[in-house]
């Protein structure tokens, strides 16, 4: 079963471009081989760590996104450990994250949808409701405040 994680590895800061090159065609040659795809790939560059690691202040991170099975991703984790150059590595299954973040978006929609109803309101809001402009309702209420504060 094709799940999608993301993939982080910190290469250490004594590594040339080249190198870091090398190492995203050695995990994109891995994946395409156990069927997988690598969807983005982010090179974030040469970073300051949060602490020490081995020796090491700063780090190269690459982010890579990937599709494909655990067999894969085991075997991406396997040759990370082993490579000298990265000094540290994480891959999280992202696919849960976002089919949560879906359902709670569908639901609160639907809370949306059900409270404007019973306010007498269509379910969906109006293209002007959507960019912050006020309703005809609120047009009146500040008019009637502005006229307020003009008669004190």
């Amino acid at each position: 079963m094709n799940r999608k994680y993301e993939l982080v590895y910190i290469v250490s800061p004594d590594a040339t471009d080249a190198q870091v090159v090398d190492l995203h065609t050695q995990v994109d040659q891995i994946s395409q081989r156990l069927g997988g795809t690598i969807e983005k790939t982010d090179n974030w560059g040469r970073r300051k760590l949060a602490y020490e690691i081995g020796h090491h202040r700063e780090g190269t991170y690459v982010v890579e996104t990937i599709t494909g099975s655990g067999e894969l991703m085991k075997e991406i984790d396997r040759r990370l450990r082993v490579t000298d150059a990265v000094i540290r590595h994480l891959a999280v299954r992202v696919d849960d994250d976002l089919r949560v973040a879906e359902r709670l978006r569908d639901e609160r929609k639907a809370t949306q949808a059900r409270r404007r109803t019973a306010r007498g309101l269509p379910p969906e809001p109006s293209p002007s409701e959507r960019r912050g402009e006020p309703h005809d309702d609120q047009d009146e209420d500040r008019m009637g405040m502005e006229g307020a504060e003009v008669q004190r």
